[in-house]
């Protein structure tokens, strides 16, 4: 058991792992081209895992593996080097699931901790407690555990065996991942990190004698997504999780951008620090500023998932995202009140930007000008990654995020009823 909960980020990248960090993260995890559980990242290289290791490192800050897919026999010849690679790189444990991946790791990097993932469908203190017995020293639990399950689990098993549990993020309608449905409509495998995520298909009613006559199964006006689960958001009770014996409270994320992994790991750095400041209190006050920042991301309605029982876990009956907010640059420098840029993002002159910075603190900027890499004055910033500076009387670390309300679609503006999902290049 950990002296205090860990806060572990998804890395889907190296780009992504340095935001995470800076932003709050006490640990991310992340994963090489083969053998975890998100095929669509970039990934790591070998030689950015250790890049990535040494950055988090320097900062205190560890580094997970996924190893948790169910490889094949023709893949295992190959895992013993990914494994040499990874613990060569640095890296703090493996995730993995797969009983044969433990035994290869126990072999082949026998001093790298061991976490067993969600995938192993740890849903019990018996399971826990045979992980441990197997060697892991965490178990990641099944997302469709209730708080009063987790802290039996947590009463159950030793004391040094670390629990982890998911507490934001896109959830899986399948019982802990364990999915068939992308592998049976599209050849793409949930289990092997190439879901085509069909749960969040809009879907009709087809009679086989009457093929192509679709009929509405009539779950909205906009139609059906009857499989469509809502996003997990734990910020309003993430001191209820931490007194159930969670050690590291995980976002999911590793397909995600890293403006959604900082923004989303700030919010919660803030609401695990409130908790932490009085952690014996019975009551907990989240902070406002928490919610704001999670409602700063794209995403699906939020619901509090398992934790409260199934009747809580919910299911939007839409395709659309709570979008909000466009990302629109990045802070590179800051030097005697101007501050150079990276686009993101398209922005005009007149409009306000919030800044987000790696310590949480948001500052509000309405630019009295923008000047491109040129020095000339201009009066967008239209170009992806143009460099560009912009008058800033606060200072502002590098690495800070701008971000700017979203405006209206014009599209949306004229037909208010219209599917504005691939509408237009402004959207």
């Amino acid at each position: 058991m950990l002296s205090q909960p860990e806060l572990l980020s998804p890395a889907g990248n190296l780009e992504t792992l340095k935001y995470a960090v800076l932003f709050g993260a006490d640990a991310v995890y992340c994963a090489l081209p083969e053998f975890g559980m998100r095929a669509a990242p970039v990934n790591f290289t070998p030689e950015e895992l250790a890049e990535g290791c040494i950055f988090a490192h320097a900062r205190g800050k560890k580094v997970y593996l996924t190893l948790n897919t169910l490889p094949t026999n023709e893949e295992l010849d190959r895992l013993p080097q990914a494994i040499r690679d990874a613990a060569a790189a640095g890296v703090d444990a493996f995730i993995v699931a797969d009983l044969g991946v433990v035994e290869m790791v126990k072999q082949y990097a026998p001093d790298v901790d061991i976490h067993f993932s969600t995938q192993a469908g740890i849903a019990n203190y018996a399971a826990a407690t045979a992980a441990w017995h197997l060697g892991a020293k965490r178990v990641v639990l099944s997302r469709e555990l209730t708080l009063t399950e987790i802290a039996q689990i947590r009463e159950n098993t030793p004391p040094e065996l670390e629990l982890e549990a998911f507490v934001h993020g896109a959830m899986c309608m399948s019982v802990s991942g364990r999915c068939l449905l992308s592998s049976y409509m599209t050849g793409r495998s949930g289990n092997r990190g190439e879901c085509a995520q069909p749960c969040r298909w809009k879907y009709y009613l087809v009679e086989e004698r009457r093929p192509g006559q679709y009929m509405e199964i009539g779950e909205t006006d906009s139609g059906s997504y009857i499989l469509n689960a809502n996003d997990l958001c734990t910020a309003p009770f993430i001191d209820l999780i931490c007194k159930a014996g969670i050690d590291s409270l995980k976002i999911e994320g590793r397909a995600k951008t890293f403006y959604y992994v900082a923004s989303v790991t700030s919010a919660y750095r803030r609401a695990l620090d409130a908790y932490l400041k009085n952690p014996a209190s019975d009551s907990f006050d989240l902070p406002d500023d928490v919610i704001d920042e999670l409602n700063r991301t794209s995403h699906r309605h939020y619901s509090p998932g398992f934790y409260f029982g199934k009747e809580q876990a919910l299911q939007t009956p839409s395709h659309t995202y709570v979008r909000d907010w466009d990302f629109i640059g990045t802070v590179d420098s800051w030097e005697n009140g101007i501050a150079s840029c990276t686009q993101r993002g398209r922005f005009f002159l007149g409009d306000t930007l919030e800044a987000l910075q790696p310590d949480g603190t948001v500052v509000s900027i309405t630019p009295e000008w923008i000047r491109n890499e040129a020095g000339e004055e201009v009066n967008a910033t239209p170009h992806p990654m143009m460099h560009y500076t912009i008058p800033c009387q606060v200072e502002l670390m590098p690495y800070t995020l701008l971000r700017a309300p979203k405006k209206p679609c014009p599209t949306e503006e004229a037909d208010p009823n219209a599917d504005t999902t691939f509408c237009c290049t402004d959207c």
